[in-house]
């Protein structure tokens, strides 16, 4: 059996506070001044009360940093002179898409590399728009066996970046005639995206390439940002580029090429330079993303890299014949099917990017019938950004990106990629399911909500 895939992680504290969904208020003048030994305060299960100070930067007590919101200590006092009501700092993070809950969440998993835990458990949202409609399989999770992330079960993440050949030949003696093409062995079906906003500079590119070295996994780079600074990191770096550049190609494992009217040119005068490399296709995914991906594969593509937008929605819906703009997983769906009718799925590797903010869209995307993502704004959160998008309007950045550490942004990268990766595991596990590959358009796994509802209720 193959050794298992590992990540070392490491806590790594923020470097500045991050709004709390509640703030804790104590009404003086309703305290009953209990003895030390009756406070509920001294039953927190969480030792907030004594982990408390003052943030002498941001003059503020920092105790609902530490705050779980269990609510034993509001339940608890006699007089009700502690309780909690929501922060209005919390409310404006993100948007409606990369809501306050998934931020703050990668923050804590950036901070500790674990999956997060709350005293008030998880409330939601189970139904709603996008990969919120959509439920997984967990019937395997009553089985005691089934413990994928404390070693008694291997579950695999690996995925294959490359295509495979339909037949084998072989000669009378059973040798291969066969040349396979080249194939990349991805530990976890992860890359990283470059990033679409924030401070890039040197130091937050050179913390993505030491991650992704660390995790064994890529980072998609455009070639004109490529600096001397990464290049002991090339081995899992992929330039971005519309043209082939002899030292772009001999010197990588794998290239990306934006689509266009020659793109497929373009991959064998890379193959000619380098025979070794894996090339990847970067489409938009618009109208018409299924033809475009059919054509392509049919002419030798290797790895298809489908971009939607930040909020995981088709980058062109001027179709007429509908009346809203599709979600990823639908137009995923959608291509793999294709690919699957036209006997030519095993042909292409699909790798997606836009909309994935957390690790059950990661599943869910490749539930859906991609082999992995590309991500990019997850690796921002984790460098505490706020997705305030001040930076696009030249305004000063509230945590001071500019200013990161390379060492220390890099760690917080490996550490979300950790925790993601041990709640890819947890789905994998509850599902049955011990390998990534096998969890690819695994459609009978899943239930839609919208379905469910029509089948109650029609």
């Amino acid at each position: 059996m193959p050794k298992k895939y590992h990540i070392k992680p490491k806590p790594t504290p923020n470097r500045f506070v991050p709004p709390r969904k509640y703030v804790i208020i104590e009404q003086d003048q309703y305290c009953l001044h209990c003895p030390t030994n009756a406070c509920i305060k001294k039953d927190c299960p969480y030792d907030v009360y004594t982990q408390r100070r003052f943030d002498s930067a941001e003059l503020r007590d920092i105790i609902d940093y530490f705050c779980k919101g269990c609510f034993r200590c509001i339940q608890g006092c006699k007089n009700n002179a502690l309780s909690r009501t929501l922060n209005p700092e919390y409310l404006v993070l993100g948007d409606e898409y990369w809501t306050p809950e998934i931020i703050t969440s990668a923050y804590n998993q950036s901070e500790t590399g674990k999956i997060p835990v709350s005293g008030a458990g998880y409330g939601g949202p189970f139904t709603g728009e996008g990969f919120d409609s959509m439920w997984t399989d967990m019937s395997e999770i009553v089985r005691p066996t089934r413990d994928g992330i404390h070693g008694r079960e291997y579950i695999a993440t690996n995925i294959d970046l490359g295509k495979k050949l339909s037949l084998l030949e072989f000669d009378n003696e059973g040798g291969l005639i066969s040349e396979p093409p080249p194939l990349i062995d991805l530990p976890m079906p992860i890359i990283f995206n470059p990033l679409p906003f924030g401070v890039l500079n040197q130091e937050v590119a050179l913390a993505m390439a030491k991650s992704a070295k660390i995790l064994d996994t890529f980072m998609i780079i455009n070639e004109s940002k490529l600096s001397r600074q990464l290049i002991p990191y090339q081995n899992h770096l992929i330039p971005l580029t519309n043209k082939v550049i002899e030292d772009k190609i001999s010197g990588f494992r794998m290239v990306e090429f934006f689509d266009c009217n020659d793109v497929l040119a373009l991959i064998e005068a890379a193959r000619a330079i380098n025979p070794k490399i894996v090339t990847l296709i970067r489409l938009r995914l618009d109208n018409g993303v299924v033809a475009r991906v059919l054509e392509l594969t049919k002419g030798g593509a290797e790895v298809i890299h489908l971009c939607a937008d930040e909020k995981g929605k088709e980058l062109d819906a001027t179709n007429p014949q509908r009346d809203k703009t599709r979600f990823i997983k639908e137009i995923i769906r959608e291509v793999h099917l294709s690919l699957i009718e036209q006997s030519l799925r095993d042909k292409v590797t699909l790798i997606v990017s836009g909309g994935i903010a957390d690790s059950s869209h990661l599943a869910k995307a490749i539930l859906s019938g991609v082999d992995g993502a590309a991500i990019d704004l997850p690796l921002l959160v984790a460098l505490e950004c706020r997705l305030c998008r001040n930076c696009k309007e030249g305004l000063p950045c509230p945590v001071k990106l500019e200013t990161v550490d390379a060492e220390w942004a890099a760690q917080r990268m490996v550490n979300l990629m950790n925790a993601w990766h041990s709640q890819l595991i947890e789905v994998m596990g509850a599902m049955g399911i011990r390998e990534a590959r096998r969890l690819r358009g695994e459609f009978g796994r899943v239930m839609n909500f919208t379905d469910l509802e029509e089948e109650c209720w029609k």
